[in-house]
This record gives C-alpha cells, structure tokens and sequence, in this order.
C-alpha cells in the first residue's frame, strides 16, 4: 500500500468541528455526527492550563472511516444551530488552510498583504506562511524591546539615588 495515499485520505475524511458551545460534551458531539458514518476517533480539545483550564476550547475534530462520509457530515452540519449556535464543520485540511490566511493577513497588515498569494485551490504558498510568520515575529520583537525600552526609562527616572545613598 502507498503510505501517502493513506495519509492524504485520512487528512479527507477528518472534521474540523468548530464554534461549539461550552455545554457540549464529547458523548453529544459524536452523538450528533454518528448518523453520518463511522466515526474512527474524535479529539475533543479542553484548556491544559491557565484559568480556564479544564474548560472546552470550542472545537474538535472528528475522523470518519472515510472521505464520503466525512464530506456528507460536512454538508448535513455545518452551519447546524447546536445550543443557540451555527456550527461550523469543514475538513480539517481546509479549516488550516483559511486560518492561516486569516490570521498572517491580520499579523503583518496592509503592507505585505499583497505579498500572500492564494493559488487557484485557495492554498497559501509555503514560502508565503513562512514570510507571514516572520513578519509577525518581527512585529512581536519590536513590540517587546519598545515596551522595555520605555520600561527602563520608568525606572531609571523613579529611582535615582541621592548622594547620601551612594557607597563610596
């Protein structure tokens, strides 16, 4: 057997489930997409620390035994009212796909928007995710030396010693 081709299948028939409510719980989540087919595993993800630990993140991912069944939750689910909210249900491939396109867009702003080019799938290059985290990066560097520069500043000003103070 081919091990790439059992990789990208898998990669076809596992769900993003997103935009859960904090009452659902993992026995109803596949409780809810079981009519769809058989369900390999399910990753319900919970907070790991901080103060929402042990809490629901608000998504999961769900593995269907094969890409037809995971495409027909997908179309039956997404967008499905589940305690007062629409799901939102896509592969999980795709829901990497968009996010990252979302969030390097918003990091590094206007400028080098351009720069993140889609092909006709609607996939960000390698090189443009790389680019995008690399700016972010930067733009996070900068942020942190500017605010302990002005940090340093504070202090300095706040605490000059008198001359009585100073060990000679």
């Amino acid at each position: 057997m081919d091990h790439n081709y059992l990789n990208d299948d898998k990669c076809e028939s596992r769900l993003y489930i997103g935009n859960l409510d904090l009452r659902i719980t993992e026995a109803a989540l596949i409780k809810m997409f079981s009519p769809f087919g058989k369900i390999v595993s399910e990753d319900f993800l919970w907070h790991n620390r901080g103060p929402k630990r042990g809490e629901p993140r608000g998504y999961a991912f769900i593995q269907f035994s094969t890409k037809e069944e995971a495409e027909l939750a997908k179309e039956k689910m997404h967008g499905r009212m589940a305690c007062g909210r629409p799901l939102v249900v896509r592969l999980a491939s795709e829901k990497y796909t968009s996010e990252v396109a979302a969030n390097s867009s918003k990091a590094v702003g206007d400028a080098s928007r351009s720069s993140l080019s889609a092909s006709s799938s609607g996939q960000i290059s390698r090189s443009a995710k790389i680019a995008a985290i690399k700016n972010k990066l930067k733009a996070m560097e900068e942020e942190s030396h500017n605010s302990k520069k002005q940090k340093q500043g504070d202090d300095s000003t706040n605490n000059l010693e008198s001359p009585s103070s100073v060990k000679r």
